[in-house]
């Protein structure tokens, strides 16, 4: 009988143990909607989707490029969970793939606005034929990209989701932003691209326009194994303690002042330290090669560095009449000699 009774009471806790699991996964239910807001943004934005058995939720994918959405799953309620539009998912009409602990799927339509974003460009200057890099995100879906100034068309060479590759045309314009499309809209870049071809240069792969070396110290140099843009760079060797200066000259052919340019623009890639270079004009204000602050740039090392200076924050004719001189200086260098690369140095309209 003892035995017997012990057989009935196991076989009871064996019922108990086996209906619990099921009692319990019944209880989660299947995720339901009622509701989602908005049902259509770009990445980053908050998404609210209220319904029933949600708070076993434990992913969150928007299909279109299987784009996980980060969330807490404790923040969770049975009637509400909230989470934000992945920055990587990609564009366009597409489903949130929503699945609980046990595996039930809920599907809900959405629509990723995905706009072209832009974060790095490979340079600021072109000639027609160069190919121009930028990354950034969103970029799969470009279709268009066009000169602002003018709707110009942009050869597109490649594209992924965070990088684009285009062509620059010919084209009669000084510089431009660019306008890039896609099926979410477009975005117009925050900088201008020049045209090489429309600025007047002073040196790009070589001196134009007359101009010539007059370095103080050790000669400025034309060098192919460091450049920005084309094929070579002018270079410089500043000597350590004396205060040196590259020179464009163009002696006997003044340069005069012309009020239809707007800019200076260059490249430099910096020394082993940041330093602070000097430009400055025969014509500049305390004469030429003086340190005057409205005419400093700062030169990040190892790296080459931008620069697109408003022509009436520089003093180039400041004493009247053409200039024949435009030199760039420092002061020292005081640790050790530093050389110096000068790109796509120019006047631009």
């Amino acid at each position: 009988m003892k035995h017997k009774l012990n057989y009935i009471l196991f076989l009871l806790i064996v019922g108990i143990v086996t209906v619990l699991p099921s009692c319990n996964k019944d209880d989660l239910g299947t995720p339901t909607l009622s509701s989602i807001s908005p049902g259509t943004g770009p990445g980053g934005m908050l998404v609210t989707l209220q319904g029933s058995n949600l708070s076993s939720i434990r992913t969150i994918v928007f299909d279109g490029n299987n784009a996980p959405a980060g969330f807490n799953p404790n923040f969770n309620t049975d009637d509400a969970i909230l989470f934000r539009v992945p920055d990587t998912a990609s564009g366009g009409a597409q489903n949130i793939i929503l699945t609980n602990i046990d595996g039930s799927i809920l599907t809900v339509p959405f629509n990723v606005v995905a706009f072209p974003n832009v974060k790095t460009s490979s340079n600021y200057d072109f000639q027609a034929g160069d190919q121009i890099s930028f990354t950034g995100i969103n970029l799969e879906g470009v279709d268009a990209v066009k000169f602002e100034a003018t709707n110009e068309p942009i050869e597109i060479v490649s594209k992924t989701s965070k990088s684009l590759i285009v062509k620059m045309p010919a084209t009669a314009l000084t510089r431009s932003k660019l306008v890039i499309s896609n099926s979410s809209g477009t975005t117009t870049t925050a900088d201008e691209y020049i045209n090489i071809d429309q600025a007047f240069q002073i040196f790009t792969d070589d001196y134009q326009n007359g101009f010539a070396d007059g370095s103080w110290g050790d000669a400025g140099m034309r060098t192919e194994s460091e450049h920005k843009t084309g094929i070579a760079s002018a270079s410089k060797k500043y000597a350590q303690g004396n205060w040196h200066l590259i020179n464009f000259v163009r002696w006997g052919n003044p340069v005069e002042k012309n009020t239809e340019w707007k800019f200076l623009v260059a490249w430099v890639k910096g020394g082993s330290l940041d330093y602070d270079l000097y430009f400055g004009s025969d014509k500049s204000e305390g004469g030429f090669g003086s340190f005057n602050e409205g005419n400093k740039i700062t030169v990040k090392a190892n790296v080459w560095n931008y620069y697109k200076i408003p022509m009436d924050k520089l003093d180039f004719w400041k004493g009247g009449g053409g200039f024949e001189q435009f030199g760039i200086r420092i002061q020292g260098p005081d640790a050790q000699d530093e050389t110096f690369y000068f790109d796509d140095v120019m006047f631009v309209k």
